[in-house]
């Protein structure tokens, strides 16, 4: 990840708790009716309405960084690789360590192979297997 994937990603993060606040700040519209008979009108920091008005519009100020920092978000992680499973790659190609056979003194005793017996002197009766192509 480069430096302003981070840092927009660090943004994106603000700007969602920041929205988070907003949102919490706000009063639901029940709060209205106890307003309405003057109560409470004169303790808020902003005035009768001006609180609603800029909760509201920080609100919605908040919601477009987050839209756009969502663009800018996509927009650069568009060329990541993204890493592959290990399932997905293939086997790495192993090769088999050289092995050191010891050369013997006598060399051609070592390495004679045993005679097989041709098919016309041995009889050889081969087991039949039922349900065999071959019967």
């Amino acid at each position: 990840m480069n430096t302003l994937n981070t840092l927009v990603l660090i943004a994106h993060v603000l700007i969602a708790a920041s929205i988070i606040g907003l949102v919490l700040l706000q009063k639901g519209k029940g709060a209205d009716a106890g307003a309405g008979f003057g109560a409470g009108a004169s303790g808020t920091v902003f005035g009768a309405r001006g609180s609603a008005n800029f909760l509201s519009r920080s609100t919605a100020v908040a919601a477009a960084l987050f839209f756009a920092s969502s663009l800018g978000l996509a927009y650069l992680s568009r060329n990541v690789e993204v890493p592959t499973s290990l399932l997905e790659q293939s086997a790495p190609e192993v090769s088999a360590p050289a092995v050191a056979i010891p050369y013997p003194a006598d060399n051609d005793a070592a390495f004679d192979l045993p005679v097989l017996p041709d098919a016309e002197d041995a009889e050889l009766e081969l087991p039949v297997i039922e349900g065999s192509a071959e019967q």
